[in-house]
């Protein structure tokens, strides 16, 4: 079998998208799966070939204003076309809905080949964070026209299929995201770290990552760390990631460590040495950090959305809380750090419910989505002939 991955973004990007295709590549290849990647050409130019792909096809990019890092692939129905008639791919799966991802759609159709579509960027919700609230609708009206022309649209929440059928979206499956419970453990805390934070063995740890920008609701973040700090004046706050939002977040937390991008086992090494894990945001379609965390020993406090929703039973395994009560987000995370037991507790109990999602489990649900209108579009094919 050999499936095509289209999309804007892979390693050494830090994203969830690209940390999905990651591993779900890397389960792919181990089970003899020929893989190709069809993404926007690195601004740097430097970046090398992804590792283990049969062939590689990058296009023309453009970087988001203000967040040049961001690229979105322009059109290339043509180099695409070109690619498939001499390596055609038994199947397409297209992880950007962007103009890239509907050129590879096109390319698909003309060639008579299955094309499976991913939901992992909520764009309707982004419009919102970014003051333009008027645009969502037009914006969900474009993403439900490209979802329902490919054959299935996996989505990482039980909770997310219902919504987006709700709204018109057909051809749903749930993928979850899965995790590696050997790199992602509580084994990796380091005491040096965390001295170098300024805090010991008794006194907790806070930490965050993603990027920081307007749509991961950093103004709850800031306040719930500063309401943390007011009730726990030893507690260190750290902040893992980068964005257009650092800036003014390091100005609101001056007493807070602020990372930036670090690598691999920097941030293994982070999570392990911290406590609790803080995580307001609500634009996510999963939210790979909260699995992490959670496999890491963390309690965690989170919106019942996305993976907070899917993976956190409130006061069993973690902290959640209804989306929108923002003032109850802030209490409960002030009042949890106060409590170190129960913080021990939940972090124990959220490893033992992340171990369940085993990236080989997800692979399998992959493959099976990615199999299902290949066979439908085979036996089409073997009727017409008859």
């Amino acid at each position: 079998m050999r499936i095509c991955l289209v999309s804007e973004t892979w390693s050494p990007d830090i994203n969830g998208v690209a940390h999905t295709l990651g591993h779900l590549s890397s389960e792919l290849r181990q089970r003899g799966v020929a893989l190709q990647l069809i993404r926007p050409r690195p601004a740097d130019g430097a970046t090398p070939r992804a590792d283990g792909m049969e062939a590689e096809l990058r296009v023309p990019g453009l970087g988001l204003p203000g967040y040049r890092q961001v690229r979105i692939g322009l059109p290339a129905t043509a180099a695409i076309q070109r690619l498939w008639r001499q390596q055609r791919p038994s199947a397409v799966y297209l992880a950007t809905q962007g103009p890239l991802g509907w050129s590879a759609m096109r390319a698909a159709k003309r060639l008579g080949i299955p094309v499976v579509s991913g939901w992992h960027t909520n764009f309707d919700h982004y419009c919102r964070d970014y003051g333009l609230p008027w645009l969502a609708p037009l914006v969900l009206r474009r993403l439900r026209h490209f979802h329902n022309r490919t054959t299935a649209t996996l989505v990482p929440t039980r909770d997310q299929a219902e919504a987006l059928a709700d709204r018109g979206f057909a051809n749903l499956r749930v993928m979850a995201r899965g995790i590696d419970g050997e790199r992602f453990s509580p084994v990796h805390r380091d005491p040096a770290l965390r001295a170098a934070w300024g805090s010991d063995a008794h006194r907790p740890v806070a930490l965050h990552v993603g990027r920081l920008a307007a749509e991961k609701n950093l103004d709850l973040l800031r306040d719930t760390f500063t309401a943390m700090l007011a009730a726990r004046p030893d507690i260190t706050l750290v902040v893992v990631g980068d964005g257009p939002g650092r800036a003014a977040l390091e100005r609101a937390l001056p007493d807070a460590h602020f990372a930036g991008f670090i690598d691999r086992e920097s941030l293994v090494r982070h999570y392990a040495s911290a406590d609790l894990f803080v995580f307001p945001s609500i634009s996510e379609t999963w939210g790979n950090v909260v699995l992490e965390a959670m496999a890491s020993g963390l309690a965690v406090v989170a919106f019942r959305h996305a993976a907070g929703a899917e993976l956190i039973d409130d006061d069993l395994n973690g902290v959640s809380l209804a989306v929108g009560d923002e003032a109850g987000f802030r209490e409960a995370a002030a009042a949890l750090c106060q409590e170190p037991a129960r913080y021990a507790r939940l972090g124990r109990a959220a490893r033992e419910g992340a171990l369940t999602y085993r990236w080989s489990a997800i692979a399998d649900t992959f493959l099976a989505t990615l199999a299902q209108p290949r066979e439908t579009h085979d036996e089409a094919a073997s009727t017409c002939r008859v």
